[in-house]
């Protein structure tokens, strides 16, 4: 893999929160406009991997370069500016905003608008004016999603956006998952319970137990085989 497309490289990342390293030895590249599923048991790391990237978290060792520069040591903002997008797990709306008022606050410039995220969830233009806890698990989610694309990433994080939510929920937003990775150009890290899912969506896939990597390759490879992705999950 030519090093210059790389979106996103991390080089033998340790990482955690205080003192407790969660993360060991995090190595690997993600190029521009590709998907990835991060997958494992609770507790594993992934959403620590994820806060790590965006720069929640302390980082022990390594580095972490976006767009072949140095990120380690910027503060959350500066990441999100220079193109990171973040859909935590929990959505972290804010509950006494409208719906509006929670994508406009963290509008950047960029391709992506008011008007596109609303054509993307048609739901949340019907409930614009709403508050932020006056809508739905489901609506939640789609505005945690459409609230980050608004900052125009180039990068999107997203740790367990199906969670909790209904089946006809789950597969809206599996279909806009599909359509941001294969139309929109975005490069995609997915944090999924639901194994088979993630592997659906995405071109590669990255496995891991107590923090670290233990099987990278095609998603393709381990959707093809249950027994083998059941064995890395449970290790």
């Amino acid at each position: 893999m030519n090093a210059m497309s790389d979106l996103l490289h991390l080089r033998g990342v340790r990482a955690g929160y205080g003192a407790t390293v969660v993360l060991e030895d995090i190595a690997f590249a993600l190029p521009e406009r590709s998907s990835l599923a991060v997958l494992g048991r609770n507790g594993v790391g992934k959403t620590t991997l994820l806060g790590t990237i965006m720069g929640h978290t302390t980082l022990h060792g390594g580095a972490i370069e976006y767009r072949g520069k140095e990120v380690s040591q910027l503060p959350v903002y500066e990441r999100s500016r220079l193109g990171m997008g973040f859909v935590p797990q929990g959505r972290w709306i804010f509950p006494s905003l409208t719906v509006e008022e929670n994508l406009t606050v963290a509008g950047r410039p960029g391709p992506w608008t008011l008007e596109r995220v609303y054509d993307l969830f048609p739901g949340l233009a019907e409930r614009r004016t709403h508050m932020g806890n006056q809508i739905s698990g489901g609506e939640q989610q789609m505005l945690a999603i459409g609230r980050a694309l608004m900052g125009n990433p180039a990068l999107l994080l997203m740790d367990e956006p199906l969670e909790g939510l209904a089946p006809i929920i789950v597969d809206a937003i599996l279909g806009v998952l599909q359509r941001l990775i294969r139309e929109e150009s975005l490069t995609v890290v997915l944090v999924e319970q639901s194994a088979r899912l993630a592997l659906e969506v995405t071109e590669r896939v990255m496995v891991l137990n107590r923090g670290c990597i233990v099987f990278s390759g095609p998603s393709a490879e381990l959707l093809a085989d249950p027994a083998r992705l059941a064995n890395l999950i449970v290790v």
